[in-house]
Formats: C-alpha cells, structure tokens, sequence
C-alpha cells in the first residue's frame, strides 16, 4: 500500500494492542536524583568565519558577555520538559575559571541519603595544536527508593570520548557513548504485608551505545559552507528490545550575491527496531531554502520535503511542507519574528524512553506528523546583561502521542496516538539577566492548549510549566546555584477501573553549593526536592522526596 497514512482504526487497535517498552535517560520526567553539574570542558578553537554567521541581521558587540537564552522551536515533546537542572556555566565550571588551565582534569567522589553514591572523573589533553581530546566517566546510583526500598534504587553509568582535529582549511570531529541505565518498575499495587516482590521480575536494564564523525569547512576563502555529521546509535534491554538508528545530516550554504544565499539542509535515517516483531523504519528529508538578509530584516523561504517508510506499519509516503521564515530589526536589540513550516517527525524508541522511562515491552512506535505550525513573537535586549523573548505558536498534527498506564499493567506505559487532528497552542515567555557574571538568573514559562480529536484528554502532558535558574558568586570560593521548577495540568488514567484523575501540582527546588577549599580541592553538597513532596511526574511513580549528596573534587 503506497502514499498511505495511518488509519485511524490501525493506529487505535494496534495502540491498544500493544503493550509497553524500555528506557534510557529521562527527559520528560522529573528526576528527584541529585546529578553534579558539569560542563565538559572541551578544547575550542577559534573558528573561522562562516557563511552562516554573515547573514545575521545583527551583530553583538565584541568584548561584551551576554546570556543568550533562546525559546527552542517545540519539538514533538514540547510539554514534556526536562525538568533535572540544565546549567550553561555550572558554578564548576566558574570554580575552573578562577585556577590555572593544568586544573582542568578533576576526580569527583560523593554520598548522600537513599544510598548515594556518586564517581566521575574528567581528562582533557591537547597533544598538538591542531587535536584536542576529552574522556569521562560518571556513575551515579541509589541504593533504596521511595517506595519499598531496594525495590525502587537505580544507577547510571555513562562514558564518554571526545576529539577533535581543526585545521586551517576543515574540522573533523568524533564522539564514543557508552550509556547504562538500571532501575525498577515500581509503580506496582500495595502488595500485603506477608507477600514479597521478586525485584528481578520488575528490574529493567537499558544499553546504549552511540558513535558519531562529523567533517565541516572552515575555510572562509570558500564560498560553498558546507558540513556532513553521521551517527550510528544501538540501544537494547533486558526484555530483548533493540534498536539500531543511523542518521546523517548535511548542511550546505553558497552565496548567490552578498545579500542573497541559497541554503540546503539533508538528512537521511535508517532505523531497525525489534521486539515482538521486526520494523524497519527509514526516514529521508531535504530541505532547500533561499535566505536574503538585509541589515533590518532577513527572509527565509523554501521547501521541507520528506519521505518515510514503515514495514509494519505499511507506510510510505512523501509529503512536502512550506518552510517561511522573516526576521524584522526595527532598531538594533529588538526582533520581530514569524513562521510558518511542518514536518515529519521522528519518534524512535530512544527518543521515547528519554521522555518516558516506564515503558513496557512492544510499545508502539510511530511517527507524527506536524501538518502545519504559525508562530511569532518578539525577542531582544535591553540594557546591559538583560535579554527576554516571547512567542506564541499554533500547530496542527497528526498521530500525536500521549503516555499513559497500560491497560494490562498499570506498572508500566504505552504509547498512545491521536489519529485525527490534535491542535496545540503553546504561549513562552522567558527572561534572562546577567550582571558580570557575578549574578545569572533565567525564568521561562510554557503554556500549552490541546484540542485533542479522538482521546478524551491528552493525558500525561502538563498545560503549564514554569523553570527559574540562578547562579550567584558570593566570592572567589564559594559559588551557589538554585533551580525552581513547576508543572501543573497532568491527567491520567486508569483503564482497568475507568477512573480518571488530575495529578497535584509538582513543585520542586533544588539548591547546589561549591566551596574551593585550596587550588586542587574543593567541597559541593547538593540538595534536590528541598520541599519533600513525593509528587508524581507519572501515575503510580512518586519521586524520592528531599534527598542531598555531598563530597569533594580534586583537580589536576
């Protein structure tokens, strides 16, 4: 069957039909973890100038540090926010700041409630001028959990090996992931006091490994800009789930005159899932625009053209979007901008278990369709150090996805799509400020509106979510960063009882503290969920309430 969409009764009977499946780092859930917040410190070289640098409509002065916070375009998880502290200058990397560059490489060790343990370490090298290298390795786990002890630890392992080699002329970079993730599925019934959970009949395990090579131009005496990345990533569990994905991406920019440029990006995905059954899932795009740039404004026009394939599902169609794009500068610090694109996006098992780490075995994994997205707003600068933007943006989509308990164990998740039309308004507002580098603070709020076609509700998605960040150095040695975070608006249901319930509002504030006792050690001691509540991100899992882990850094 050609040019075939997914029927509304393929997508239902098979959602239903299905249970659900894996995980690997959470990005939509709340994590009540500590996690040490760490830049990685990479060896940059100064680049040289680019094609895709000159058609900015507005240059930043030189010599002026500025925080540059930016509303990211709503991918398909835009309700779904990780919500784990995400620091662009962690007060480390401030500390690092203050101490001769041989201090760079650092051992972590720590401890803390619920059976904390955490262990990293961090080398960087640079053997030429033209290579520079990095590797880490962090694990960090917890003994017992919120509920019933060892039945709710976890752990994660994570290394990672970076280089890069620039020349005059071209780059070459490349990265090795290796990612372990074992936890449980806790979310079970009270169970009497006289039975015992088998923990290894609720124990999940996630392998990932990930390998990437990118080749970019650097030469600015050439007039085609052009860069290549590929990725090849595997991922498996303890349910015999696996999945191998291989992307490439190409971005390529020539100058048609100095004001007018003709732009192409491609990208190519071949995708092998099996579980139950085998799919073989292969996405291909190219996306031709022209972009004329003047000093007050700038215009993006084009096509998003894209072609997906699905075995299983009997898939393969080709679909073009418009891609629309003006930029408008009526006086320097001050954007006004508007759009209007779509998209095919793609939903791999990956990208689902990094919003959603409860899912069961054969979860249904298909692809959305974003029909068509108009969105503007505002964004600019005012003063020194203060910066904000504000956008508001209207989609249309197809086979939109929700999570929710499974209906044959609530313990666990599936995946469910809206066939029909669901329609999404999504209101942002964000503000940063940053004085000297001594005081950083940035709140953003997210609003969402769902018109959902054949669901009752759009269940686990918040309507509201709001993040506060601030990085304050009180001196030379002792650095403090605070997040706040709040989601409000989930609903869920439970389909074996048919009662439908709206989850309490999640607050959560967490503190972390640095202190550089001599040029080589310093002491950190964090402390997430300050308020103790064991709220829920997803039904039947409440977080670990207040939990702090603390210890010391050596550096070298």
């Amino acid at each position: 069957m050609t040019n075939k969409s997914i029927t509304r009764s393929s997508i239902f009977l098979l959602t239903l039909g299905f249970s659900s499946g894996f995980v690997y780092a959470q990005r939509g859930e709340i994590e009540s973890q500590t996690y040490e917040i760490v830049k990685e410190k990479s060896i940059e070289f100064a680049p040289a100038t680019r094609i895709f640098d000159k058609v900015q409509p507005v240059q930043n002065e030189t010599g002026k540090k500025k925080v540059n916070y930016q509303i990211i375009d709503p991918q398909i998880n835009i309700a779904s926010p990780k919500l784990t502290p995400a620091v662009g200058v962690a007060s480390d990397e401030k500390q690092r700041q203050e101490q001769p560059e041989v201090l760079n490489n650092y051992i972590k060790l720590g401890g803390g409630n619920y059976g904390r343990f955490l262990g990293e370490a961090f080398v960087g090298g640079r053997p030429s001028e033209d290579l520079a290298f990095t590797a880490q390795l962090k694990h960090l786990s917890a003994a017992n959990g919120p509920v019933e002890g060892k039945n709710s630890a976890n752990a994660l392992t994570n290394i990672k090996l970076g280089g890069k080699y620039i020349r005059n002329t071209y780059k070459v970079d490349g990265a090795l992931e290796y990612d372990r993730k074992n936890y449980y599925f806790y979310g079970y019934k009270p169970q009497p006091e006289a039975y015992i959970v088998n923990r290894d009949s609720i124990r999940q395990t996630v392998n990932q490994f990930g390998i990437s090579l990118g080749f970019e131009n650097t030469d600015p005496s050439v007039a085609v800009d052009y860069g290549v990345k590929t990725t090849l990533n595997s991922l498996n569990d303890r349910y015999n789930a696996s999945e191998i994905d291989w992307g490439t991406k190409l971005t390529a920019s020539v100058p048609i005159s100095k004001t007018f440029y003709a732009m192409l990006e491609a990208d190519a995905f071949v995708n092998q899932r099996v579980d139950r059954l085998t799919y073989n899932r292969n996405l291909f795009r190219v996306q031709p625009t022209f972009k004329y740039a003047e000093q007050m404004y700038t215009v993006t026009a084009g096509l998003n053209v894209v072609n997906e394939t699905d075995n299983q599902l009997d898939i393969n169609k080709t679909k073009a979007f418009p891609v629309v794009n003006v930029d408008v500068t009526p006086f320097t610090g001050l954007h006004i901008f508007a759009g209007i694109n779509g998209d095919i996006v793609r939903n791999t098992l990956k990208s689902m278990l990094a919003e959603n780490q409860w899912l069961g075995p054969n979860v249904l994994i298909a692809n959305t369709e974003k029909t068509a997205e108009i969105s503007g707003g505002v964004k600019g600068e005012i003063g020194s150090g203060f910066n904000y933007e504000g956008k508001v943006a209207y989609a249309r989509y197809r086979n939109f996805y929700y999570f929710n308990n499974s209906l044959a164990d609530t313990s666990k998740f599936s995946v469910l799509y809206d066939p029909g039309k669901t329609k999404v308004l999504t209101i942002s507002a964000q503000a940063g400020y940053n004085y000297n580098d001594l005081f950083k603070t940035s709140l953003k709020a997210n609003f969402f509106d769902y018109a959902v076609a054949n669901l009752e509700e759009p269940w686990q998605r918040p309507d509201l979510t709001l993040n506060w960040f601030n990085a304050l150095t009180i001196s030379k040695k002792l650095f403090v960063t605070a997040d706040f975070y709040m989601l409000r608006g989930i609903k869920a249901k439970n389909f074996q009882t048919g009662e439908a319930v709206k989850l309490p509002v999640i607050t959560d504030l967490n503190f972390k503290i640095d202190y550089l006792l001599t040029s080589n050690f310093s002491a950190f001691v964090a402390m997430n969920n300050v308020f103790g509540k064991e709220y829920q991100r997803y039904m039947y899992y409440p977080q670990q309430g207040l939990n702090f882990i603390g210890g010391l850094s050596f550096s070298f």
